[in-house]
């Protein structure tokens, strides 16, 4: 069995990992253990998990996650998933930001 969890650190701020001991990842988590990224910003706090059969899909969906917006993992945390689908769909305006070739924004 797999998890994959988002925890919802000190500054506010999710990390979405993938583990296949849930409690035992907690408890590394908030021991500074594993990950620098929740280790300077303790104590986590567990808020959503899913569980998988097969360790792949978990991975899969921990990169999903990952790149999701913050309002799309809310919606998930939330179980608001007509918001999570409505945030899922491309956008149709075009952008209003010009850049230049070098990737900077450009302002009139």
């Amino acid at each position: 069995m797999s998890f994959v969890y988002i925890l919802l650190c000190s500054d506010l701020s999710f990390y979405t990992g993938c583990t296949c001991d849930l409690d035992r990842r907690l408890y590394e988590h908030n021991a500074g253990i594993g990950s620098l990224y929740t280790k300077v910003r303790r104590p986590v706090c567990l808020i959503y998990f899913e569980v998988f059969s097969v360790a792949e899909e978990a991975f899969r969906r921990e990169r999903q996650i990952k790149n999701w917006s913050r309002a799309k993992k809310i919606s998930l945390i939330q179980g608001d998933f007509k918001l999570l689908s409505e945030l899922s769909r491309p956008s149709t305006s075009p952008s209003l930001t010009l850049r230049t070739s070098s990737g900077r924004a450009h302002s009139d």
